[in-house]
């Protein structure tokens, strides 16, 4: 849980809904470009883009609750490996998705650009046809 603006705490729970389609595959892709945590060692700000594909099985994750799960991270000191890891191990544990990868794309620190990626895979699952994960151009609904 967290704090907002007006002091009332936020819950900050993932949550899922029935995947409409669970019959066939399909490809959920979202970038998160605001997110934010402290490092550890010197407490300042790090900031990020999160790149998340996955491929539901039974659930979907609810965009309300990533939002204000991805938000509770904000004062929170932790390495960008432990991080990205966490988040996976969260989505994988709400969703057991057929295929999961999310890459975590952080700003310039010291002169230093940091890119994690994990991936998840459903044990035994296939692609039932080919899906292409690397598609998606960066978004551009707000940026000119």
């Amino acid at each position: 849980m967290m704090a907002n603006k007006s002091n009332k705490i936020v819950e900050t729970k993932l949550e899922a809904f029935d995947n409409p389609y669970s019959n066939r595959d399909y490809q959920i892709h979202m970038e998160i470009p605001e997110f934010t945590c402290l490092c550890p060692k010197t407490g300042q700000p790090d900031f990020a883009t999160l790149i998340l594909n996955y491929v539901p099985d039974k659930k979907c994750v609810e965009l309300k609750s990533l939002k204000l799960y991805i938000w509770s991270y904000r004062d929170q000191g932790v390495f960008h490996e432990a991080v990205t890891n966490k988040i996976v191990d969260d989505l994988v544990i709400l969703l057991k998705p057929r295929y999961l990868h999310l890459t975590s794309r952080f700003y310039v620190r010291g002169g230093i650009f940091t890119n994690v990626s994990v991936e998840h895979s459903k044990k035994g699952w296939k692609a039932k046809s080919v899906i292409s994960l690397e598609n998606f151009s960066s978004q551009s609904n707000t940026r000119g």
